[in-house]
């Protein structure tokens, strides 16, 4: 499958190097709104026999052309173990796509990403994005992948089907995939490919700053959901320890519970119907579930810290830091455990395109 936007001769070119190799699979270009038709008429009259095109009225962005092409194929060819992706920029040659095919048919199950090493001589805008992204899989999944922006993927038909569900219409899409994979159970391979970049990556319809954030929206809006609940955290137990005057454990465990308690109102609610969509099941009792046990061990490390440290004369200060620096800790286990456990849509659960 194709996604293509306002495409060139390289399109063309593509598709003839994948005919010429007597390719078996049903070819489908998604057109994302082009306003010259010129390329999509020349498809048509010369391909109309194996590939087939579907239009999009307007730009509707990458993801959702994505998303057309796993409909399409759901609904006319759900026997395919796998359906493979790539840009029609030029980027992709037929050579890596069989090379990645290959490697998919060893592992019908995993999704396989074909991946580009990323040298100085590489555009500022793709090692920009790929350098962000890559480390934000890593933060938020554990998971290294060197080319998080590659379109020359090979998804099994199960994920694909799957994915429709996943939030985002662009670019941030394709790095939902990435995120999502690990929590469906499918595994990531690499496979290297050719680094092909025409012209500085003119032809990229990648908007650097607003697909950017578009990408880490989610972690964006999460991280925001935290620091205003930790504003309301953190004042409330400064004002606790400030009245109760003592560092002992019960004072310090009980202002850590009360400004818990309140302060997760907020959390809980934004997360809920900000951050992840309104998806879960029974995710007030699994969140209550978790907030007790983060509050138990934000309580006890602090305190155990406390006593540890001399506080003397500083209490209200040395605490409060204290409490910031084991926050921040749990804040990145607690993003993990409300993606992954709470905060979760149900999923019901060849040959390749």
């Amino acid at each position: 499958m194709i996604p293509a936007l306002e495409p060139d001769q390289r399109l063309i070119a593509l598709l003839q190097d994948i005919l010429a190799a007597h390719f078996a699979g049903p070819i489908l270009v998604v057109d994302d709104g082009t306003a010259d038709q010129t390329i999509f008429n020349r498809i048509q009259t010369e391909f109309s026999q194996r590939v087939v095109v579907r239009h999009h009225p307007h730009n509707l962005g990458k993801g959702a052309a994505l998303k057309t092409g796993f409909a399409y194929y759901a609904k006319h060819q759900s026997q395919l173990l796998g359906i493979a992706t790539l840009d029609s920029d030029g980027q992709h040659t037929f050579k890596d796509l069989s090379t990645c095919m290959r490697k998919f048919l060893q592992q019908p199950d995993a999704l396989v990403l074909g991946c580009r090493n990323f040298s100085n001589d590489i555009p500022f805008r793709s090692r920009f994005g790929n350098i962000l992204t890559d480390h934000l899989v890593r933060l938020l999944t554990g998971l290294h992948i060197s080319d998080t922006q590659t379109g020359l993927r090979v998804i099994p038909t199960a994920y694909a089907q799957t994915a429709l569900n996943f939030a985002g219409e662009r670019f941030e899409f394709e790095f939902t995939m990435l995120l999502q994979a690990k929590a469906n159970h499918v595994a990531i391979i690499e496979q290297p490919i050719a680094t092909i970049y025409l012209n500085g990556n003119a032809s990229s319809h990648f908007r650097v700053i607003r697909d950017s954030v578009a990408i880490y929206l989610r972690f964006i809006k999460f991280a925001m959901s935290g620091l205003v609940s930790f504003v309301i955290d953190i004042s409330l137990f400064a004002l606790f320890i400030h009245f109760s005057r003592s560092t002992a454990f019960g004072q310090v465990m009980t202002a850590t519970v009360a400004a818990r308690l309140l302060s997760a109102v907020a959390n809980y609610l934004l997360n809920h119907h900000v951050v992840f969509d309104g998806k879960g099941e029974q995710t007030l009792v699994k969140y209550i579930a978790i907030m007790v046990v983060q509050m138990g061990l934000l309580g006890l490390f602090t305190s155990l810290m406390a006593s540890a440290v001399d506080l003397v004369g500083h209490q209200t200060l040395g605490l409060t830091l204290i409490k910031m620096m084991i926050d921040f800790l749990l804040f990145l286990v607690s993003y993990q455990v409300q993606k992954r456990l709470i905060f979760v849509e149900a999923h019901p659960h060849g040959h390749v395109e």
